[in-house]
C-alpha cells in the first residue's frame, strides 16, 4: 500500500503560525534537502519532505512549556533532558506531528524524534533527517560541511559518522570550557550512535585495508 500524501503547503501555512522566520525558512530548507537526499538514494521522497518540514514543529515552545508538555503527555523526560531541555522539542515534535498534523507513520514520526541526538542503527529515513538538518543550505557554522554535504549524497552510515563525530567534539569542547560533567553535556543516544557509525566506519577502512 501507497504510504499516505500530507498536505505540505497546507502544513507549511499552520507551521508558519507557531514558528519564528529564521525557524520556518530552516524547516523550509530541511524539507528540500530530505527530499533531495531520498531522491539520491532512492526512497519516497514525499515522506522525506514531511518529516523535514516538520522536525522542528515544537522548537519555539519555551523550555519551561515543552518540559510541562512532556508530563502533560506523558513523554519520558531523561536527566539530561530536564538539564537540556531544548533536546525535548524533537519528541515534542512527534507528538505535534501526530496529535496536530494528524501524521501517522511510525517512521516519519521517528525521523522526526531523532532528528537532534540521532540513534545507534537508524533507519535511512531517520539518517535523512538527521543529515539534512546538519547541512541544509543556510547551515554555516559547523566543521566540515563542504565535506559533509558531499558524503550525503553518496553514503548515509559514513555521513553520519562524520556529523556524529564533529558534533561529540564540538560537546566535548563545550564541556571543557564549561567545566561542566560530559554526562550533562552528551546524551546517551549520541554517544551510542557515535559508537555505532564509528564501529561501521572503522569495520570499511579494514575491509579495504
Amino acid at each position: 500500500m501507497a504510504a499516505e500524501r500530507y498536505d505540505l503547503d497546507k502544513f507549511s501555512r499552520k507551521l508558519k503560525k507557531y514558528l519564528d522566520d529564521d525557524r520556518f525558512h530552516h524547516s523550509q530548507g530541511v524539507r528540500y534537502t530530505a527530499a533531495a537526499m531520498a531522491m539520491a538514494h532512492g526512497l519516497p521522497h514525499h515522506r522525506a519532505e514531511t518529516a523535514g518540514l516538520l522536525h522542528d514543529a515544537a522548537k519555539n515552545i519555551p523550555d519551561k512549556k515543552k518540559i510541562q508538555l512532556c508530563e502533560k503527555t506523558g513523554i519520558p523526560v531523561t536527566p539530561i533532558e530536564r538539564k537540556n531541555p531544548y533536546l525535548l522539542h524533537a519528541k515534542l515534535g512527534a507528538w505535534l506531528a501526530s496529535e496536530k498534523y494528524h501524521v501517522k507513520d511510525e517512521e516519519i514520526l521517528s525521523a522526526i524524534s531523532w532528528h537532534t541526538t540521532g540513534t545507534a542503527g537508524m533507519t535511512p529515513l531517520e539518517q535523512i533527517i538527521f543529515i539534512a538538518d546538519y547541512i541544509e543550505p543556510a547551515r554555516n557554522k559547523a566543521a566540515n560541511l563542504p565535506e559533509i554535504r558531499r558524503m550525503a549524497f553518496l553514503d548515509l552510515d559514513e555521513c553520519c559518522y562524520m556529523i556524529l563525530r564533529d558534533t561529540i567534539a564540538y560537546l566535548d569542547a563545550k564541556c571543557e570550557k564549561n567545566g561542566r560533567p560530559r554526562e550533562e553535556q552528551v546524551d546517551e543516544h549520541t554517544q551510542m550512535a557515535f559508537n555505532y557509525y564509528k564501529g561501521l566506519h572503522l569495520e570499511r577502512l579494514s575491509a579495504h585495508a
